[in-house]
């Protein structure tokens, strides 16, 4: 049974970081792109970043370019976000999601995602 389970969420000001962590289980961690994606309130879903199997390639939508880290740790079934220069525009909930095969590439769509998280929560305030 796959399972995904993010942690690291939690309150910041602005400017501030946070690491997530999303634990992966139940499946070949190391074969599948991994992505985060994000839903704030009265919003939908979007995506923020995608990995590749291998973390050769990463991509990142245009709004936390240069601020956000996607990584992974295979050998742990691990996977990571690292969040810099934190705005209160990245307040969401934020879940790990496992892909259909092994690409990432943008656009980042859910529909290429085929197992979530239940997601952790990040608050930035001003």
């Amino acid at each position: 049974q796959v399972q995904l389970v993010e942690s690291g969420g939690g309150s910041v000001q602005s400017g501030g970081s946070l690491r997530l962590s999303c634990a992966a289980s139940g499946y070949s961690y190391g074969t599948y792109a991994m992505g985060w994606f994000r839903a704030a309130p009265g919003k939908e879903r979007e995506g923020v970043a995608c990995i590749t199997w291998k973390g050769e390639r990463t991509d990142y939508v245009d709004p936390v370019k240069g601020r956000f880290t996607i990584s992974r740790d295979n050998a742990k079934n691990t996977l990571y976000l690292q969040m810099n220069s934190l705005k209160p525009e990245d307040t969401a909930k934020y879940y790990c999601a496992k892909g259909y095969n092994s690409a990432c590439y943008l656009p980042l769509s859910a529909a290429d995602y085929n197992r979530w998280g239940q997601g952790t929560q990040v608050t930035v305030s001003s």
